[in-house]
């Protein structure tokens, strides 16, 4: 599995490496315990050993690899790893929505159904990268929409393993046929009619389904052991 090319247009070519490497470790391809050398990675991406620090500082910041004097160790990302980090998408979606939605925004309600209308036109040409975006595009529309500073800074440092996340998991979705793909689509279908209710209780319930739902997918997704 490769990061998507047309994900990294407009990035430094270190953002592409760490873009990269951030995958091949949540995905398991490049397994917990390996060394990353700096000059094997230089020569891999065909590139000075400058980009590859960037990566590896900002890899390490994640939590993701650990820097040492003979290289960097990876730590990868553990089944715990990925449900705290849905617990802090809960927390910040669930008060965001209760936020947003205590008056109507007619406005983004159109916006977030036209983004369903493209996941379900990347569902028809069985395109996961692109559902996986627009999966992105709809979570992080309503975040923007709080206008909330402090909230967009924590999503925004969570937001790189998020999106990488959501590229393995949407293709396991997409290799169990189409029902799931469906599923997938009418609850955020379903979330869009609550967040419309403008009820905080009924909104509140959404979200938390929402949510209860995805880590059973991130469970099947990256198994245990």
């Amino acid at each position: 599995m490769k990061y998507p090319t047309s994900w990294l247009q407009g990035v430094s070519l270190g953002e592409a490496i760490t873009s990269e490497l951030r995958l091949q470790i949540i995905s398991g391809a490049i397994k917990p315990g390996e060394v990353l050398s700096e000059n094997r990675i230089a020569s891999d991406f065909g590139t000075s050993r400058s980009p590859v620090r960037e990566a590896m500082k900002t890899l390490s910041n994640e939590g993701l690899i650990r820097l040492e004097r003979m290289g960097a160790v990876v730590i990868g990302l553990s089944l715990k790893d990925m449900e705290e980090l849905y617990d802090v998408r809960f927390l910040i979606e669930s008060f965001v929505q209760g936020r947003v939605f205590l008056n109507p925004h007619p406005d983004l309600i159109r916006s977030l159904e036209q983004i369903i209308d493209r996941m379900k036109l990347a569902a028809k040409h069985r395109d996961s990268v692109d559902f996986s975006y627009q999966d992105l595009a709809f979570h992080e529309r309503i975040i923007t929409e709080a206008n909330h500073k402090r909230i967009l800074h924590l999503w925004k440092s969570i937001r790189p393993i998020v999106m990488t996340v959501m590229l393995i998991t949407t293709e396991q979705i997409f290799s169990g046929g189409e029902s799931k793909i469906s599923y997938v689509i009418q609850k955020h279908v379903k979330l869009v009619q609550e967040m419309n209710s403008l009820d905080p209780q009924r909104i509140q319930l959404a979200v938390q389904h929402y949510f209860d739902d995805s880590r059973t997918t991130l469970y099947h997704s990256f198994p245990k052991g």
